[in-house]
């Protein structure tokens, strides 16, 4: 049977959601809280693979067990995983349902600290500089008639296409923080912090508006803005279609 497993996590002390050699990740911790509960070896693949230092609020992932699972599975899960990872929920779902590859879209949030708070340092990028959030909104306009985002790729990346469907791109006041809402149906490495440190130039008057045309024209990393740092990153929200879940 599958099962897909809704999790959150602060992702402060790990190398991203994928397994590393070297290093611990999300998806590492969660593989082995699981393969010891359930007495057997478990892989799971997630909906997508988070940076270094990138929290998720929302995550999703797939995983094989041959038997049912218990009521009290989620509890035990979270009484076993360290405090930065935390399960929401467990539910049985289609043979061939996906956690990758039948996602509909997702979403991050970016975080901009824009005055000194010592609760948010590792959960904001601090910048205390004056930001045009109007101007970076129709920049935000100009990136919605675009598909293709090679710009904002890391260079040495494994993809057949840098096509990407932007539903979304909008920059929110809220309170202290400036919060940067973007989703598509999928994102390449590094892209969302690549296009913030963009538009971070933008609304700082470096950078000129018509000027992004040329940048995403050019499919050049070069050309495009700084990446900014990953703590300040949220994936917050993966879609599926309701057919993947098992009807009882």
């Amino acid at each position: 049977m599958r099962f897909f497993i809704e999790l959150s996590y602060n992702g402060k002390v790990y190398h991203g959601w994928q397994n590393q050699p070297d290093a611990i990740s999300v998806q590492e911790v969660l593989e082995n809280t699981l393969s010891t509960i359930l007495k057997q070896d478990i892989a799971v693949v997630g909906a997508g693979r988070t940076d270094t230092g990138v929290h998720a609020s929302q995550m999703f992932a797939h995983f094989d067990f041959d038997k049912k699972l218990s009521e009290q599975i989620v509890f035990k899960l979270n009484s076993f995983l360290p405090k930065d990872i935390a399960i929401t929920a467990i539910f049985e779902v289609k043979a061939d349902a996906h956690a990758r590859f039948n996602a509909l879209s997702r979403t991050y949030h970016y975080k901009i600290s824009t005055s000194k708070n010592v609760f948010n340092s590792d959960f904001a990028y601090a910048l205390q500089k004056s930001l045009d959030v109007e101007l970076m909104n129709t920049a935000c306009e100009i990136l919605l008639q675009y598909k293709d985002f090679q710009c904002f790729s890391k260079v040495k990346t494994d993809v057949k296409t840098y096509y990407c469907k932007l539903i979304k791109a909008q920059w929110d006041v809220v309170n202290d923080e400036l919060v940067f809402t973007i989703r598509a149906d999928r994102f390449l490495r590094n892209m969302v912090r690549a296009i913030v440190g963009t538009l971070i130039n933008i609304g700082l008057g470096k950078l000129e508006l018509e000027k992004l045309h040329d940048i995403l024209k050019s499919k050049d990393r070069g050309e495009a803005g700084f990446s900014v740092p990953a703590h300040g990153l949220y994936l917050v929200n993966v879609e599926y279609p309701e057919s993947i879940k098992k009807s009882n």
